[in-house]
């Protein structure tokens, strides 16, 4: 009886439904073991969470120790925004047009369009409003409780997600020449910019890159989207970008600062603390090494 062949797109369907199905099975874990086995899943190697010298190794090593008093806000898409303002200056923060738990007791008619929704402490779900039919859709569907019910923080064990009361929000989307504007995603370590990861969309399609601080194309990406190969322009707004991610990850042995320019604008997207949960593809595996040379990690343990 001949065998059986997959296509490569088949393998990997198949090789995703079996990590997922993994990971729910150790769900039942403690943190450690759970990371560490996850970690393992993903990079086919224990991490070394005694003696890290990877930044993907040390991603672990926050997620499971640092219990910093600061992190549940900085995570908090809806809480950060007044950390930005203090920090930076409230022209950076994206407009807040409703925060809540309830969808059904919005007046919609102080709601500018376009608007995205989505809760505070997840990623991944949400709506983007362009319209009244995408706001009926919504009301429709009513998801903010199953939003609200995700416990976001066990899926990669990262501590600060499970720290404050998740919200659903409803802020302005940013929109640049019809799409979503780049992402300029700042890595930080101490007040040094080791580089910067863009990722954006051309005709539809997300493509990736990265630049050092003094705008020099590093040869490796994270795979997680196809390399950008045209040459990224230098944005004209660069040296006040790193004036304000600076600003706000003074203080911080490791922050990633998101940014995004909107003709003059800069607003600041998120702030992100475990990039990638720290599993593979979390930074281009050629920079793992270097970057966690890079960080002096400080554990605020409890």
């Amino acid at each position: 009886m001949p065998g059986i062949s997959l296509s490569s797109d088949h393998q990997s369907w198949f090789q995703t439904k079996l990590l997922h199905l993994f990971w729910r099975v150790i769900g039942i874990l403690p943190d450690r073991p759970y990371v560490r086995l996850k970690y393992l899943s993903l990079a086919g190697r224990l991490p070394n969470l005694d003696a890290p010298r990877l930044f993907s190794e040390k991603v672990q090593l926050r997620k499971l120790y640092d219990r910093n008093p600061l992190y549940p806000q900085m995570v908090d898409k809806h809480g950060a925004k007044a950390l930005i303002a203090e920090r930076a200056g409230p022209q950076y923060v994206v407009p807040t047009y409703w925060a809540g738990t309830d969808l059904s007791t919005i007046d919609w008619t102080t709601i500018p369009l376009p608007a995205v929704a989505k809760p505070t402490h997840a990623s991944g779900f949400g709506a983007f409003l362009h319209n009244q039919s995408d706001i009926d859709a919504l009301v429709a569907a009513n998801p903010a409780s199953r939003w609200l019910a995700v416990r976001y923080h066990r899926f990669n064990r990262e501590w600060a997600y499970g720290q404050f009361k998740p919200l659903v929000i409803i802020e302005e989307m940013l929109i640049e020449n019809g799409d979503a504007p780049d992402d300029f995603r700042f890595f930080v370590f101490d007040g040094r910019i080791s580089h910067i990861e863009i990722r954006l969309r051309r005709n539809g399609k997300g493509y990736e890159c990265n630049y050092t601080e003094d705008w020099q194309r590093m040869e490796f990406d994270t795979g997680y989207y196809e390399s950008y190969h045209e040459p990224f322009p230098r944005p004209e707004q660069l040296p006040e970008m790193i004036e304000v991610v600076k600003k706000i990850a003074a203080d911080s042995d490791f922050m990633r600062v998101d940014l995004y320019v909107r003709g003059q604008d800069i607003f600041v997207g998120e702030l992100t603390l475990y990039p990638g949960g720290g599993f593979q593809g979390c930074v281009a595996d050629e920079y793992d090494e270097m970057l966690g040379g890079m960080w002096q990690q400080r554990l605020a343990r409890a």
